[in-house]
């Protein structure tokens, strides 16, 4: 189920983008959520198997589906240039069809690409890059 987000959109402050992100997780909106990506960004949501384009969309648009918390707090920031790299703690709760919550967590790094636009957009998202 996706909620309205209207209050989200893109920023040329990287230093807030990972709040926007989780408020377009949150909200389950896979809209707003592939708007905060590069066209040709990669995301590794699983370690060892990168994503891009429509398998990117679609990966992302079925995991909402199931409804996920998020909270991400950014550990460094940094920025040169038209490049950012954040390294982010984050935690993702879920709930299993039996009702049971189940918790992941991990240390991302992600780097965002400074559009034409001056809008921050994640070129690489890699939400285990303590791991991979």
């Amino acid at each position: 189920m996706t909620t309205s987000t209207p209050d989200i959109e893109l920023t040329s402050d990287a230093a807030k983008q990972t709040e926007i992100y989780v408020r377009a997780f949150n909200a389950g909106d896979a809209g707003k959520l592939n708007q905060l990506y590069t066209d040709d960004a990669v995301s590794i949501w699983e370690p060892g198997r990168p994503l891009t384009g429509q398998a990117h969309r679609d990966a992302l648009a079925e995991f909402l589906a199931q409804r996920p918390v998020m909270a991400a707090t950014v550990r460094h920031s940094y920025v040169t240039g038209d490049t950012t790299l954040l390294v982010v703690d984050w935690t993702i709760t879920t709930e299993e069809a039996s009702g049971e919550k189940q918790e992941l967590a991990g240390v991302g790094l992600d780097v965002l690409r400074l559009g034409p636009d001056g809008k921050w957009r994640y070129a690489i998202d890699n939400p285990f890059g303590e791991e991979s």
